[in-house]
């Protein structure tokens, strides 16, 4: 409705430009709102406040002008001029009722759109160092990024889910010692273990396998082991045993035991999305960006172009040129690159495979990388307009007054799996899409697994499961109803409840598609909740099988429509629509 309303504003402005009563301007942007009340009519456009000044008049002569020459339209009831220079625009009572026909035919594809012009887009998400179980802070950025990709294919966008494996690193290497120093202790070895390293039960199990495949394949003396304890410093601790175990054991073994926990935990972490409703059509690992030597190539193609210099034995890169607040490491002197040399040569790499749009979606404490990021792709030659980053503020979880951790390194966290165990995927996938993903979310484990109408998932889908009841009792009571008869009955919803479900209705399309422009899937979630309370205080206040057919008919045409829209709504957020509950 808000195009068309648009269209007709655009074909009165242009007679009013033919006229001079309006300079010409190009790249007019119209906006129209959604009216506060039915006393504003349905929709409200500023249009006349905005052009007032570049044509000389008063905003309400200006709009006046502009509903003189407004085309004819069938969809228009009227239209009215309010404050200082609003258009008010009200729907024809036909145009509400066309909805339910609209909506009945297009099915699923109700609120399809090309407003994406089939763009390449890739999306990234979810990406946590591969170095344990995900947890709920990831949960977070795994519902967000899954419901913006969703949107955004709904709105015609060429869209791609991508996982970043940061397979490669320091991170990676204190995995890989945790992992062999519980595969010591479990053969029998009485060493000390770090309090830097990772300590959850999952090493334990990833020990216990790797004993069980390669028996003592990985033993070294514990006598020359014990003695790299002595390092006061915990970090350079665990970089000496690092050095240790990589020197004494020798690449191709270091590099089964490396394996043996990024495989292990990969696993568990696909299990763990695809169990979550997240699946990606691409895991890219960061090591091969190094064994492929991309990365050297971008930091060749930086020196090349002045954008690199060295100091204390390192290679900056000169980011504070393009942006960033100081410049950054590329390469240590140990001569290792840092993680945001992989990034350098990751982003390049997306630009290189044809997508057009990038989006990453980080975590909030990573703010402060994305002027880096950008500096780099401008540096290299490409536009860093390509590229939108979100973030997401991790979300906060209580059990009662209760904070629980979520710490990966202290292996004292719940698990995401276990958030789904306890409250079901359908309450934590909505749950977590319930705010803006900058603004900070605590969780509410008790509201989530009530069944009550404070519980937003649980209003939404018991308002599906009622009207799938009410198709159900009409079966039972041998009443026929066909569709395609029962759609020349609309005509008759025009009581209050039904002009409001009608209007609420129509908005859908219109708020998929400006979720997916603002990638605000939140804007989805209050839309259904404000659908589902529409519809139950029209059950309340109504009864559906009645004795008149036609009104009968009508009003169960009506329900049909929303709950098609109801379970198009959940399933952009990958939450199920349950028919009994």
């Amino acid at each position: 409705m808000k195009k068309q309303i648009q269209e007709l504003l655009l074909q009165s402005l242009a007679t009013l430009e033919s006229k001079e009563i309006i300079p010409a301007s190009k790249d007019l942007a119209i906006k129209i709102e959604n009216s506060r009340g039915s006393e504003h009519g349905d929709f409200a456009s500023n249009v006349a406040m905005t052009l007032a000044k570049k044509a000389k008049t008063n905003p309400r002569q200006l709009a006046q002008s502009i509903i003189d020459h407004l085309p004819e339209s069938d969809i228009l009831d009227r239209v009215e001029i309010a404050g200082p220079g609003f258009i008010n625009f009200f729907l024809d009572q036909n145009a509400h009722q066309a909805i339910v026909s609209e909506i009945i035919n297009k099915g699923e594809q109700y609120g399809d759109s090309n407003v994406g012009a089939n763009t390449p887009t890739l999306i990234e998400f979810v990406s946590a160092n591969p170095t344990g179980p995900l947890h709920i802070g990831h949960g977070r950025g795994a519902a967000y990024g899954a419901a913006v990709a969703s949107l955004l294919k709904k709105t015609g966008f060429d869209v791609s889910c991508e996982y970043y494996i940061n397979d490669a690193g320091r991170q990676m290497d204190i995995l890989a010692v945790s992992v062999w120093l519980r595969y010591l202790q479990h053969i029998g070895a009485e060493i000390p273990f770090p309090e830097n390293a990772y300590q959850g039960d999952y090493i334990n199990d990833i020990a216990i396998k790797l004993h069980k495949e390669h028996i003592e394949k990985f033993v070294l003396p514990a006598e020359n082991i014990i003695p790299l304890f002595k390092e006061e410093d915990p970090e350079l601790k665990i970089d000496g045993l690092i050095k240790y175990c990589i020197d004494n054991l020798g690449e191709e073994n270091y590099r089964v035991v490396f394996d043996a926990g990024l495989d292990s935990i990969l696993i568990t972490i696909k299990n763990d999305l695809v169990g979550f409703g997240v699946e990606f059509n691409n895991w890219f690992s960061e090591r091969s960006l190094v064994e492929n030597n991309t990365v050297n190539q971008c930091i060749e193609k930086l020196v090349e172009n002045d954008w690199i210099y060295e100091k204390e034995g390192a290679q900056w890169f000169r980011s504070s040129k393009l942006g960033d607040e100081k410049d950054r490491v590329l390469i240590r002197e140990n001569g290792q690159a840092t993680y945001f040399a992989s990034d350098i040569a990751y982003h390049l790499n997306k630009v290189e495979r044809g997508f057009k749009k990038i989006i990453d979606v980080w975590g909030a404490d990573h703010h402060g990388y994305i002027a880096r990021v950008k500096a780099s792709m401008e540096a290299l030659g490409l536009s860093s307009e390509k590229l939108e980053i979100l973030l997401v503020q991790f979300a906060t979880l209580y059990r009662g007054k209760e904070k629980l951790q979520m710490s990966t390194r202290s292996g004292e966290f719940i698990t995401l799996k276990e958030l789904q165990d306890e409250v079901g995927k359908d309450a934590a996938r909505f749950f977590y899409i319930m705010r803006k993903s900058e603004q900070h979310l605590d969780f509410d484990l008790e509201l989530a697994k009530s069944e009550s109408n404070d519980n937003p998932v649980y209003y939404i889908q018991y308002a599906h499961a009622r009207i799938c009841s009410v198709f159900r009792q009409l079966t039972e009571k041998g009443i026929k109803y066909l569709q395609a008869d029962a759609l020349k009955d609309v005509s008759n919803l025009n009581e209050p409840h039904e002009i409001k479900l009608l209007a609420n209705l129509a908005r859908y399309p219109d708020v998929i598609e400006n979720a997916a422009i603002t990638y605000e899937p939140h804007q989805l979630a209050y839309y259904l909740k404000d659908l589902a309370n529409d519809f139950h205080t029209y059950y309340n206040a109504n009864q559906f099988i009645v004795e008149d057919n036609k009104i009968r008919n009508a009003r169960l045409t009506l329900i049909e429509a929303t709950r098609q829209v109801i379970k198009n709504g959940l399933a952009l957020l990958s939450v199920s629509a349950p028919e009994v509950m």
